[in-house]
């Protein structure tokens, strides 16, 4: 019965979800298992270490408890969100993910074309597999660009001046993995794959010229020695950064308190809370737990967003109850497009946008600015 509502709901709304597509994210996730290679899985699947951050992420949304107001007027509801000078239909925007390609052969071309349909936001990824200048024309607008520092300062810059140049308005700084990780779930899928990957992926580690073969935003640019990761990569640099480009500026992976005010007295724009999807360090604390702190030290002055562990409506709802200004999800749009491309990834963007409708009228919301902290309890 449950299927039937809420398929109707969609059926009168502006998605479109088909009788035979997939219910909600978990199905979804599914069809992506059955649709990719083990290693290609792997890569989507894994966490860090035991996975315990990974886990933690989704947990955390059962630890909060929704508290729905009645005899409210909800006929119209709107999801639309104001942020950084754009309007996008839902606040739910979609993370920067590298290596798209592996996953569809049209890679973030098709998530892009996706995006645009549904007037989503897309943040592109230094390791994206297609270039800023591509997936722009597929947007059909400059989408925000995510901005791995790498160990040399000078191939930092250049990447900086081109994404100006290609009209961005918004850098994404990730600050939360300066040493690598272990991803151990993904070693295992690996071995599951009897594939020789290597005439595609290369065969070198990160930081190889294999690696970078694949990457065309540094299509032009010396990569020998060169790696994403900047151990080196300290305050004084993000100063740097901030003076380098009048773009709006946000650092991704803040998870406490201190670093949100040290960002604040940095110019920083805006932080996404973040523990890049359970795939940093093994913290085994969820990016939602993080958030309240970051939003008080935040204070209204920088724009708070988070990711992790999203994978209903609902989970939209209490994060931005607990203050977020929108929510990103990487992994979900990976699952539509493994298992359908463009059309997979629209429908990952439809069930959330569908079920954050109904979680909003079910507790009397009918805009963003209206869903605050009354409405979410913790147990």
């Amino acid at each position: 019965m449950y299927r039937r509502r809420f398929l109707a709901h969609l059926a009168a709304s502006p998605l479109a979800l088909r009788a035979e597509d997939p219910l909600n994210l978990f199905e979804l996730e599914e069809a992506a298992r059955r649709a990719l290679p083990p290693a290609h899985f792997g890569y989507l699947a894994t966490g860090v270490e035991d996975d315990l951050t990974l886990k933690a992420n989704r947990d955390a949304f059962s630890r909060y408890q929704l508290r729905p107001r009645r005899l409210v007027d909800v006929s119209k509801v709107s999801t639309s969100l104001d942020i950084f000078g754009s309007t996008f239909a839902t606040p739910v925007l979609l993370a920067p993910t590298g290596s798209n390609k592996a996953f569809h052969a049209e890679g973030e071309i098709a998530v892009a074309r996706a995006a645009s349909s549904r007037k989503t936001g897309q943040l592109l990824s230094t390791a994206a597999t297609s270039s800023i200048e591509e997936v722009n024309n597929a947007y059909g607008a400059p989408v925000w660009f995510q901005l791995y520092a790498t160990s040399d300062w000078a191939v930092t810059e250049r990447l900086v001046r081109r994404v100006e140049k290609a009209g961005c308005k918004v850098l994404v700084l990730t600050v939360d993995i300066p040493a690598g990780r272990k991803t151990e779930t993904e070693i295992r899928f690996k071995r599951l794959d009897q594939r020789d990957c290597s005439a595609c992926h290369g065969s070198g580690p990160i930081g190889t010229a294999d690696y970078f073969r694949r990457k065309p935003m540094f299509n032009g640019i010396d990569v020998q020695g060169l790696t994403l990761f900047a151990p080196q990569f300290t305050w004084e640099h993000v100063l740097r950064l901030r003076a380098m480009t009048p773009l709006k500026l946000i650092l991704k992976g803040i998870v406490r308190r201190e670093d949100a005010l040290l960002a604040k007295q940095h110019g920083v724009d805006g932080v996404i809370v973040s523990n890049h999807g359970g795939r940093a360090e093994e913290s085994n604390r969820a990016s939602l737990a993080c958030l309240p702190e970051i939003v008080q030290a935040a204070g209204g002055d920088m724009a708070v967003l988070m990711d992790g562990g999203i994978r209903r409506g609902g989970d939209v709802f209490k994060a931005l109850a607990l203050g977020a200004r929108a929510v990103c999800v990487g992994r979900p749009y990976l699952w539509g497009l493994g298992a359908y491309g463009q059309r997979g990834v629209e429908l990952a963007i439809d069930i959330l946008r569908g079920e954050l409708e109904l979680v909003m009228k079910q507790c009397g919301t009918r805009s963003l600015a209206e869903i605050t902290g009354a409405f979410v309890r913790e147990v």
